[in-house]
């Protein structure tokens, strides 16, 4: 597969490594989209737990390896704002695949171009 790649012109070559480049990059995009969109679902789930309860229950959050008891307040507070930055950086990676997406698709399509034959 190499010794066809090399028989190509540089800047096909060139092309090609960019595009496998892209992809990588978007793979990452995506799986690491695709964590905080779970991240973000179990927060959301939280709050809408909290919201459910009374408010003098009593709360406890994960520090590491240890619960801690906490106000109802605090903690919904807490996750709410985390609910919102994650929301913030599923939005960010989900314009940044778009615009990867569409520079794949843009040099996918160059080169076809390029090798099509003439």
């Amino acid at each position: 597969m190499s010794e066809d790649i090399s028989k190509l012109p540089p800047q096909i070559q060139q092309r090609l490594l960019r595009l496998q480049q892209l992809q990588q990059t978007l793979q990452g995009v995506m799986a690491q989209k695709q964590q905080l969109e779970l991240q973000l679902t179990e927060v959301e789930q939280a709050v809408n737990e909290l919201e459910k309860t009374k408010k003098n229950t009593v709360i406890y959050k994960s520090i590491g390896a240890l619960l801690v008891k906490s106000k109802k307040t605090t903690v919904t507070t807490e996750l709410k704002e985390r609910e919102e930055l994650l929301k913030m950086r599923v939005d960010v990676l989900g314009k940044q695949e778009e615009r990867l997406r569409t520079q794949v698709k843009d040099l996918q399509e160059k080169l076809q171009r390029d090798l099509r034959p003439v």
